[in-house]
């Protein structure tokens, strides 16, 4: 399958080592070894992205931007194939694109101490900092309504409606706690109608392995534009709060290994408002704790909607798995909304509110 992909590009198979590459859940990609010259190849997959021309074009508009105006900032772009385009596609294998490897870089699968943390903010903070007077409405949703809240509720309430009774009425404790959080779907749709909410030029997919780490932990720059889409601030801030702040993971069935670590917190604060604290509005900045409560129980609305519709939309690994996962999540906005007026604190120091 490979070969006519490389050779679109004009790399001959048989003199390149061909190894897999991270643990993305979406796409595949490979790493590819020809001498020297390293490139990282990936098939898009087109079930989740409908239209991967779409990322393509997202990805050259800020790029473009980005080196007219700053030109030392480190942007990974794909490579032309032979024929001149940025996606190669043959009916048979689908959609493919090559990026150049940067030499020295590592990707990290799980935050290991706070200072990963500050500088994967501060990668995602500035990223939308330098692309913050750019002309967002010319980018294209890669993802539709990929973080609309009220959809998911909506979604969440079809599936109560529909889904199968016997997992519903197990799930009884997750949809009580569904159900009792829904002001945050309420603040949600005050944000969108608000225009002290800014509409920005979004990453929407901050886990920390979508930072490239160099020598000594430095962070270099942000990968995976997949998702680089119009958004809130919200998205970018509340997939960090998901994912740094517990020692656990999504997939931990010992809840009580979930907790809210400050000291992670604090690093996301002041790497991320480091780059946009002249950037964001005070109402913007007051929802700094609100992001991660958004993120975490959309999330965990999506675990518990896919449950109750007999895992149709992630699939389970074993029986109950997203009942699990929408529980760990559900534990972790309630350890979240404990902590919440002490990290309002936090936020309110930093920012001088």
């Amino acid at each position: 399958m490979l070969q006519t992909v490389l050779q679109a590009y004009g790399i001959a198979e048989s003199q390149v080592d061909i190894k897999p590459f991270g643990n993305g859940l979406i796409n595949h990609t490979w790493l590819i070894s020809n001498g020297k010259p390293q490139y990282i190849l990936q098939r898009i997959n087109d079930l989740v992205f409908k239209n991967p021309e779409a990322i393509s074009h997202n990805v050259n508009a800020a790029a473009n931007y980005l080196q007219k105006l700053y030109p030392d900032y480190l942007f990974v772009t794909s490579i032309k194939t032979l024929s001149d385009r940025d996606i190669y596609f043959d009916q048979e294998n689908g959609y493919f694109r090559l990026s150049p490897f940067i030499q020295n870089s590592r990707t990290i699968d799980v935050v290991e101490d706070p200072q990963q943390a500050f500088k994967a903010a501060v990668q995602f903070g500035r990223l939308t900092k330098l692309l913050s007077e750019f002309n967002v409405s010319s980018l294209k949703f890669t993802l539709a309504d990929f973080h609309n809240l009220s959809l998911r509720y909506k979604q969440f309430e079809q599936a109560l409606a529909e889904g199968n009774s016997a997992r519903i009425q197990q799930a009884e404790e997750l949809i009580v706690a569904a159900t009792s959080n829904k002001s945050i779907v309420d603040t949600f749709e005050k944000i969108i109608g608000n225009p002290l909410f800014k509409i920005r030029a979004t990453h929407h997919d901050t886990k920390i392995s979508n930072v490239l780490f160099g020598e000594n932990n430095k962070g270099l720059c942000v990968i995976d534009l997949d998702t680089l889409m119009p958004g809130y601030f919200i998205s970018d801030v509340g997939d960090m709060l998901r994912t740094y702040l517990s020692p656990v993971s999504e997939e931990e069935k010992n809840f009580a290994k979930i907790e809210i670590r400050e000291e992670y917190f604090l690093a996301i604060l002041e790497g991320y408002l480091g780059e946009l604290k002249d950037e964001l509005s005070d109402e913007e900045k007051k929802h700094f704790v609100y992001a991660g409560k958004f993120m975490i129980y959309m999330q965990a609305l999506r675990f518990l909607t896919d449950y109750l519709n007999n895992d149709l939309y992630y699939g389970a690994k074993y029986e109950g798995h997203n009942f699990v996962r929408a529980g760990n999540q559900f534990i972790l906005l309630s350890k979240l909304i404990e902590k919440e007026e002490r990290l309002q604190e936090y936020v309110a120091d930093f920012c001088s509110l």
